[in-house]
């Protein structure tokens, strides 16, 4: 009997060390960010699918660049199919959203958006959020540096829009001001309140 109990007991303990991962996706297939969402849905499929000897299942969900499709696919992926981790969104906007959601379930979230705020100031909540892109404070750098060596002193404002995260401009706009007097008196103001709150691709930022 006891025998039986021990094998019984390895029996259980094998499959659960065995257990298929399953990662949750929602990315914005369709929608004005479909753009980059289309892209990173391709990329799913390039992911391994076994890690460590154990089965991965992605769990792929479109949330049509809106904000409460995310979230509603967030808290579908974590109570319904169960997952070990979410990766998404595409936005910053979805991203930001999801963060209560991953942040109560305790489940590990990766974001695929470039604002800063996803995963700053570090909290309680966004000790659960990760994110691959870079930080659009390292993005305006690299434009900004390469505006001043090659004399350009004016931009064209192309419709960047809060889905690009209010980071962005601010950042811009911090090195603008370091330009010489004569590029900081043409450097560009920001946009009017009144843009749209969708991305707008095709753009050469990230959303």
């Amino acid at each position: 009997m006891q025998k039986t109990r021990m094998v019984i007991a390895f029996w259980a303990l094998s499959t659960a060390a065995l257990a298929d991962i399953n990662v949750g996706v929602t990315l914005s297939a369709t929608g004005p960010a479909a753009s980059l969402g289309i892209p990173e849905k391709n990329t799913i499929d390039l992911l391994p699918k076994t890690m460590a000897g154990q089965k991965v299942n992605y769990i792929v969900l479109d949330d049509a660049s809106d904000t409460t499709t995310a979230v509603k696919n967030t808290r579908k992926l974590i109570s319904e199919h169960k997952v070990d981790l979410i990766i998404g969104s595409t936005t910053t906007p979805n991203s930001l959203a999801m963060i209560d959601i991953a942040a109560e379930n305790e489940t590990p979230m990766i974001a695929m958006a470039a604002s800063a705020r996803i995963v700053e100031p570090m909290d309680d909540k966004r000790k659960w959020v990760f994110k691959t892109a870079q930080n659009d404070a390292h993005m305006a750098t690299a434009i900004v540096e390469h505006m001043t060596s090659n004399n350009v002193k004016t931009v064209a404002y192309i419709g960047f829009s809060d889905a690009y995260g209010e980071g962005w401009w601010n950042e811009f706009s911090k090195l603008a001001e370091s330009w010489s007097a004569t590029s900081a008196s043409t450097a560009p103001t920001p946009p009017s309140p009144a843009r749209s709150s969708k991305c707008l691709p095709p753009s050469p930022m990230p959303c």
